[in-house]
């Protein structure tokens, strides 16, 4: 062995010296890293550590971990410690060493087998608080020790997670925002509390452009039937919300993400999603932890807006099992309704397009005609009369039908008292928005005087807050409470003296008939359940308890 030992210091790089050390630093969560608080008080100390062992010399290489859970994380999945092993293998280096033994990680298993497959690779492992965490060679125990030793770190680890998610789950209920990065159509102000810990807390706070984006977002869905990807699309090609983007452009996941979340009908939400063996997956509605009640200060839409986004999100993942549309892009308003009055054969898009270049310019130009065919008479079956139908022939007759259908709806006793209830219902919601407006004043200017009255101990330095942090949770709180009295002052100049409507008011057939195709089509199969068609006549089906609304043909 001495012979061994006395060659690897004649290798180059390997210096005479001393032993090369590197350092593996890790902190687990983004709030260490800030300022360089943990991380820099660890790489002091196992600095200071490395330099009081005179046979050792500082590795220019550091491994280092940021926002990483020594718990949750197998080893396969960290990259510093497989580049660490790597290095071992290449004989870069000799020991590494870690401010505690929890900072290689909290794996009763996976923990002790890296740090064996370290001392095959000739590194030894120590730590400045627990020493040499390397067994020797040969000593079963000391491996069986380190088995014990991590195991008892990772039960404290699963015990610590537990009470964190009782916590959690408790101050999700109670409507309390769980703190880390806001969710798009948010923002994070000082609510003027203050944790046991001595740190501000803080509350979302609706961003008005953001905002803006969501409810646009939940109206492609909810009205045109959208899926992600063609919500995406939308975003990514219209001037107004494409600056809005999160990181610069919009995409399926962010827009999913959206459509999903209760926050925006004003629930705080918990475990909604989960990490196994290294990948996150989304949990079922069931299993998720929501407040009590909704907070209309964060809710950006109705609660009924948002169950129906996901009654029909499900219906179109369930293979569009009871979805009354299928996708809704493309240009004929009638797919997946409009059937062949000959075969019953549900018709498809056959539409024609011709393309040719003016001369002279070189300009190409293209045009579309709209068609409707039957895919059995296409492919070759036995059919009588006509195979295929032009949609300006077909859609108009449709679209009136429509606009006389919702135009009889509109004029229902039925309909007009909805409507009266819609704006009595609107009107008892400001007042309620009112009344909640007022309680947070109170809150707020409740807290604005118990900081005040702390004025004197923070002069003097007995409080947990300087008195310039102090004095600025007091300016953000007077801020927010001017806020909340415009706001208040708004919604009761409206309720004295509501807005009257200037100009015709278009009726609902209006509405409908200059709607886009995507309106158009959403809306037809909400109330079309078939249309058969031939060259003599066409029938439409309207779903139960419509028909009656339309003149006989």
């Amino acid at each position: 062995m001495a012979s061994v030992e006395k060659c690897k210091e004649l290798e180059p790089g390997r210096g005479v010296q001393g032993k090369r050390a590197r350092m593996l630093l890790r902190v687990s969560s983004e709030q260490q890293l800030e300022a360089d608080g943990d991380l820099k008080v660890q790489r002091q100390i196992v600095l200071e550590y490395i330099k009081s062992r005179p046979d050792w010399v500082l590795d220019e290489v550091e491994y280092f971990e940021g926002g990483v859970s020594g718990y949750k994380n197998s080893v396969a999945d960290r990259n510093e410690l497989q580049r660490a092993w790597r290095d071992a293998q290449k004989g870069e280096y000799d020991i590494l060493v870690v401010y505690k033994d929890d900072r290689l990680g909290r794996k009763a298993l996976e923990i002790p087998d890296y740090i064996v497959k370290l001392q095959k690779a000739g590194v030894v492992v120590e730590s400045v608080k627990d020493g040499r965490l390397t067994p020797e060679q040969n000593d079963p125990m000391g491996v069986v020790t380190l088995v014990l030793k991590y195991a008892v770190a990772e039960k404290s680890s699963a015990d610590t997670g537990m009470r964190v998610k009782d916590t959690a789950k408790k101050l999700i209920q109670s409507g309390k925002f769980m703190g880390g990065r806001p969710p798009y159509g948010y923002v994070l102000e000082h609510s003027g509390e203050i944790s046991k810990h001595g740190r501000a807390l803080k509350r979302l706070v609706i961003h008005p452009g953001q905002a803006d984006a969501v409810r646009h977002i939940y109206e492609l869905s909810l009205r045109k039937e959208y899926g992600s990807a063609k919500i995406a699309g939308t975003l990514n090609t219209d001037e107004r919300y494409r600056g809005l983007a999160p990181n610069d452009v919009w995409k399926s996941g962010t827009v999913t993400s959206i459509l999903t979340n209760p926050v925006y009908a004003g629930y705080m939400a918990y475990n909604r999603r989960e990490k196994l063996h290294g990948r996150r997956r989304s949990l079922d509605g069931e299993e998720w932890v929501l407040s009590r009640e909704a907070n209309p200060e964060i809710a950006i839409i109705e609660e009924t807006v948002w169950l129906e986004v996901q009654r029909k999100r499900e219906m179109r993942r369930n293979k569009y099992g009871g979805s009354h549309i299928k996708r809704n892009d493309g240009m004929l308003t009638l797919v997946d309704v409009l059937h062949c009055g000959y075969c019953g054969c549900k018709m498809v898009n056959g539409s024609k397009y011709n393309y040719w270049t003016i001369k002279g310019t070189g300009e190409r130009r293209a045009s579309r005609i709209g068609i409707y065919k039957c895919q059995n008479a296409w492919q070759g079956v036995p059919h009588d009369k006509t195979k295929q139908f032009r949609a300006d022939e077909l859609e108009p007759v449709v679209h009136e039908a429509v606009a006389e259908c919702i135009g009889k709806l509109q004029e229902t006793e039925s309909i007009q008292a909805a409507a009266a209830a819609y704006r009595g219902a609107k009107r008892r919601r400001m007042e309620k928005e009112l009344e909640m407006a007022g309680k947070e004043l109170e809150k707020i200017r409740r807290g604005i005087r118990v900081m005040e009255s702390h004025i004197p101990d923070a002069m003097t330095g007995e409080y947990p807050l300087t008195l310039e942090k102090l004095a600025h949770c007091i300016a953000l709180q007077r801020e927010e409470e001017q806020k909340i009295k415009s706001a208040v002052q708004e919604k009761e100049a409206i309720l004295q003296d509501p807005p009257v409507p200037s100009g015709k008011i278009p009726t609902w057939r209006e509405l409908f008939l200059r709607s886009d195709t995507a309106s158009k089509r959403a809306l037809i199969h909400q109330l079309i359940e078939r249309i058969d068609v031939t060259r003599e006549k066409m029938v439409i089906r309207f779903r139960i308890g419509l028909g009656g609304y339309l003149p006989k043909p």
